[in-house]
């Protein structure tokens, strides 16, 4: 019987407790909830438990947990008594003092009509039925992990759905580490006809060997040889895009930095990109030349300057 089952899915998920869910207590911070998570995620992820439905329903828990308590808002709803686990408003409790029946009452239909459904023990108080009532569905939480560059450009990643079926996720140009996609209608189903929750796939930017993210802008330490510093140099520098000539002006020392206008991260709302910063920084020769230690011991007989006066070392 459809109806019976969406009210004992229901009851069930109202009793539910988000906290127990992840092994935490009422006082576990954001992080502790993030960590649980990623634990018991990572522990009852059906891909891991291939054939095992108790398995996939335990995920399917944690995500409903998760996606509750990281959101401030909703984990103070829910602390307050204003919404259930699921997200949905909380009705009043109501007990029935009177024809011998004391049932709570849970959304529109109370316990002791499931048992009358499960029993056969005679028809619903007055007999009126509660075949509408409606709950969207569970938000479900995913995680993708994509490199520094594809995060920066833009990518796609598929992920297989906890309802089995697979799908293409457009990773957007700058996304940033631990930015979260929601995909409206892929996550559990709704209940008596009621909206499906939403897939909210929080993603994972690798560090770059080389790039460091400053918001829009790049940032990049190049190593340059000391014949290029001292004479100046048309050199090679990576961006996110590719490599470009990037001319070295005579002299340059170790902390100079060159400006790459437009070579950054492309911000989605304005569409404009950010620069890209090349922190310069002067190599010796290894192992050491032995020529040009020679000369410099001959070069600085007569000639000296004073490179820690700023310091008061001089």
């Amino acid at each position: 019987m459809p109806t019976l089952f969406y009210r004992i899915r229901y009851l069930v998920a109202v009793m539910r407790d988000p906290y127990q869910v992840l092994g935490l207590t009422k006082s576990a911070s954001a992080e502790e909830i993030k960590q649980a998570y990623r634990r018991l995620a990572k522990q009852f992820h059906p891909d891991l438990n291939p054939g095992r439905p108790d398995i996939e329903q335990r995920f399917k828990d944690v995500s409903g947990a998760y996606n509750l308590l990281s959101d401030a808002e909703k984990r103070a709803r829910f602390d307050r008594g204003e919404i259930d686990a699921n997200g949905n408003e909380r009705p009043l409790h109501r007990a029935y003092a009177g024809g011998g029946r004391g049932g709570a009452d849970f959304g529109g239909f109370d316990a002791d009509d499931i048992f009358s459904d499960l029993f056969g023990a005679g028809r619903r108080r007055g007999g009126a039925g509660h075949g509408g009532f409606k709950s969207r569905g569970t938000d479900i939480a995913y995680s993708v992990t994509v490199p520094f560059t594809e995060a920066a450009l833009g990518t796609k990643r598929r992920i297989n759905l906890s309802t089995g079926k697979s799908i293409d996720v457009a990773i957007p140009p700058g996304t940033e580490d631990q930015q979260k996609l929601r995909l409206k209608g892929q996550g559990m189903n709704g209940i008596g006809g009621g909206p499906a929750g939403d897939a909210i796939v929080e993603v994972h930017v690798e560090a770059h060997p080389f790039f460091v993210r400053k918001d829009g802008d790049i940032h990049l330490e190049l190593p340059i040889s000391l014949p290029e510093a001292v004479l100046g140099a048309t050199i090679k520098v990576p961006t996110l895009d590719g490599h470009v000539a990037v001319k070295v002006p005579r002299g340059s020392n170790t902390g100079g930095t060159l400006r790459l206008k437009g070579k950054g991260i492309v911000d989605p709302k304005t569409g404009l990109a950010g620069d890209q910063y090349v922190k310069l920084k002067v190599v010796l020769p290894e192992p050491p030349d032995s020529e040009l230690a020679s000369f410099l011991e001959r070069w600085s007989k007569d000639r000296s300057y004073d490179v820690r006066k700023k310091l008061g070392l001089g």
